[in-house]
């Protein structure tokens, strides 16, 4: 469109991600791309609205803003401009910097930018302004609607793989200063050191373990120590330490009672168990949640068992059952606090196998809100729940079929070795589920 029209203004793009998966890296490609300057400012705790706007030239010290400073230094009046970390912009008694950055990304207005230090309006619409940031929830809404959103998600083992060899351990390399034909990291390894000492989306991590690797090997050419030329998956316990981090993998058999559900993380997605245990002494009509659940997580178990005991004639449960029993539900995983309304599928589908002692299909992962009247709403996050799922050994994983536009807009090598099934009731998810009571 910028070479046909030629003038064309300039969409504010934001590019939102968990950390480490290259989103100011791509700012500065794209402004390679195009031959342009690159200009950058980190909005990370920035509380000031005078470092948007500048400061009135009566003051002691007055300056222009961080957006008319960074013109100036790249001597380009139509730069890519990125804002990094947008979401993490403070407020303070001297003014909301949030609100001064309205006028700055919105495309009608930022014609005529005002700096209190210049005192004319200055023409932004050149400049291609590129925000990063972690999360949208912390982006006020006003904000958020002058911005185009494109979500910049993790990558996939294959594609990390892909990554480091071409591009992490050459630099890596580099800079420690390490003939590259010293030295041979098979992707078998590379592999291992994704698996066994990084738990993240990007590869930031993973960065820093070939790093260290690289350190290590320094220092052994640096001694004229002796070292094997291939580093090998057997050898990176002397290389890099223990394994920090054990591979999340699913029960092998059908349990009663625990099932696997999905999450989502800022590092990633994450399987989560749900465990529902039924106590036979006499009962108090109360329900028993563990695992650091937060209030929206209570809501959905209170919700689900709600569901059942409407609906306790329909699966065979007896009219004085709840009188007579107690119901904990458990996360594992304590210390680590969650929350969110995805799991009401899992947990309704918990109780209902420990109430009933239906076992639980394995290989079998869920996720889903669920209404008081059954109805599975959907929810996000599908594509690092997918990933998340596929690392765990899951073949089936349920979900709202509202959720299906979002299996369509993933690449086929992603969804390889899984099978969706498309829920509009948590009738469907239960008879899927749930195994044929056993005699």
């Amino acid at each position: 469109m910028l070479k046909l029209k030629g003038d064309l203004k300039s969409p504010i793009l934001c590019l939102y991600g968990p950390p480490g998966v290259g989103k100011t890296s791509l700012g500065r490609s794209v402004a390679e791309a195009l031959g342009r300057k690159y200009a950058r400012i980190s909005l990370g705790g920035l509380h000031d609205e005078a470092e948007i706007r500048g400061h009135r030239r009566t003051y002691i010290g007055a300056m222009p803003g961080r957006i008319i400073q960074n013109l100036i230094k790249v001597h380009s009046a139509n730069p890519v401009f990125i804002l990094d970390e947008i979401d993490k912009v403070g407020n303070d008694f001297k003014g909301d910097p949030a609100s001064a950055l309205l006028e700055v990304l919105d495309p009608e207005q930022n014609s005529a930018f005002h700096d209190n230090y210049l005192d004319i309006d200055f023409d932004l619409s050149k400049v291609l302004f590129i925000a990063t940031a972690n999360s949208t929830s912390t982006i006020s809404r006003p904000l958020l609607d002058r911005m185009e959103l494109i979500n910049i998600s993790g990558y996939i083992l294959e594609e990390k793989v892909e990554i480091a060899v071409k591009h992490l351990f050459p630099k890596e390399l580099d800079n420690h200063g390490i003939d590259p034909k010293a030295v041979s990291l098979p992707r078998k390894t590379v592999e291992a050191i994704i698996e066994g000492y990084t738990r993240e989306s990007g590869v930031r991590a993973l960065d820093k373990q070939l790093a260290q690797l690289c350190r290590k090997l320094a220092k052994k050419i640096a001694m004229e120590e002796a070292f094997d030329s291939t580093i090998t998956p057997a050898s990176l316990k002397e290389w890099l330490g223990p394994v920090q981090f054990t591979r999340e993998t699913q029960s092998k058999k059908a349990e009663i009672g625990i099932v696997t559900g999905l999450a989502w993380t800022s590092v990633g997605g994450e399987i989560l168990e749900i465990e529902t245990s039924i106590n036979t002494s006499k009962g108090t009509g109360v329900l028993t949640m563990t695992g650091n659940l937060g209030d929206v997580m209570k809501e959905s178990a209170t919700l689900g068992l709600e569901y059942i005991k409407a609906h306790q004639s329909e699966y065979g449960i007896a009219d004085d059952f709840f009188e007579k029993h107690k119901i904990h539900i458990h996360v594992p995983e304590g210390a680590i606090p969650k929350d969110g309304p995805s799991a009401g599928i899992t947990i309704t589908t918990s109780l209902l196998s420990a109430i009933t002692g239906r076992r639980v299909r394995k290989h079998l992962a869920m996720t889903g809100e669920i209404t008081l009247h059954g109805k599975v709403l959907p929810v996000g996050g599908i594509k690092e729940k997918i990933l998340a799922a596929k690392r765990a050994g899951v073949t089936d994983i349920m979900l709202c079929h509202e959720n299906r536009k979002d299996i369509e807009e993933i690449k086929p090598i992603y969804l390889k070795g899984v099978e969706f099934h498309y829920v509009k009731d948590i009738r469907e998810v239960i008879d899927f589920a749930l195994l044929p009571a056993e005699k």
